[in-house]
């Protein structure tokens, strides 16, 4: 299963789980803001200016503060040396807001040009100024990668806002996304799964037979790994909250989870996993014999 190999993986660098007592320790990554000060209208802005950004090579088209923090991959790097320098050819991006936090994530594809990219951006914005920009960036040879499948899936799945009746307490959705996590370390944990549910992760996808009893469940651990320094956007519009994480712990093993809920269960999860690992086919399924929780 996806999970036993991500164990394995991770356990090759001699690494033990990390369990807490309490839950997760605070995540360092987040600036701590008591009084938000940004408006959905100004994220929105931010999300489309670093789009295009993206798209052109500029990342001065954002709103910059003076001592904005860049990281790659949750390690700082200099303003230079980021991905965001170089134009790719977008060939998709959704973006989500999270005026209460004021933190945005986008995540953008591109399967055209010298070299294939998943990547995951957060926007942490302070008076109208982006203070932190924050992306995981995965590529060939990352976890389960294949950006064809990914654009494919992506495209062929419904990110359209919700009516307001279809949106779930972000209390509620904070803790479904806990549990799913925690069930890394603890089986009976108990996820909000909804059916149909799909998980698109690196490029591999659960449901590419398109089931309507399909479950995101398949292929979730026994519980062995914990998962830690979690750090929550949550857009309550489009029904959506994303996880910047860390697997066991470990520097090296940064994750992003997005997941999709309505009418209070999940129904689409996105994962991006900058470590080494088999990667998938551009139909979806995985390649070099790894196990396929939809085979």
């Amino acid at each position: 299963m996806i999970r036993k190999l991500l164990l394995a993986a991770l356990m090759l660098g001699g690494a033990t789980p990390a369990l807490a007592q309490n839950g997760p320790p605070p995540s360092p990554y987040a600036p701590l803001q008591d009084h938000p000060t940004c408006t959905r209208d100004q994220l929105k802005a931010a999300t489309t200016a670093y789009v295009e950004a993206q798209r052109t090579g500029d990342i001065s088209k954002l709103p910059l503060d003076p001592k904005v923090h860049f990281l790659t991959n949750m390690k700082t790097v200099e303003r230079g040396d980021g991905l965001w320098n170089t134009a790719l050819p977008i060939a998709n991006a959704m973006s989500f807001h999270d005026d209460k936090r004021c933190k945005t994530f986008t995540e953008i594809i591109v399967n055209q040009g010298s070299k294939p990219y998943v990547i995951g951006t957060r926007l942490y914005m302070h008076d109208g100024k982006v203070i932190r920009v924050d992306s995981i960036v995965t590529k060939p040879g990352d976890w389960l990668f294949n950006a064809n499948a990914f654009l494919k899936y992506t495209k062929q799945e419904n990110w359209e806002p919700l009516h307001r009746y279809q949106r779930t307490a972000p209390a509620e959705m904070i803790r479904g996304a806990n549990a799913y996590l925690d069930g890394f370390a603890d089986k009976f944990t108990d996820p909000p799964w909804g059916v149909p549910c799909a998980r698109l992760e690196g490029g591999a996808y659960t449901n590419r037979n398109n089931s309507p009893t399909a479950s995101c469940e398949a292929g979730m651990p026994a519980g062995v790994l914990y998962i830690t320094h979690r750090d929550y956007l949550i857009d309550e519009e489009m029904g959506v909250i994303n996880v910047f994480c860390r697997f066991g712990g470990r520097e090296e093993a940064p994750d992003s989870h997005t997941f999709r809920y309505i009418d209070g269960k999940f129904r689409l999860i996105h994962t991006l996993t900058p470590i080494p690992g088999p990667q998938a086919n551009d139909d979806g399924s995985m390649a070099g014999g790894a196990a396929d929780p939809n085979a």
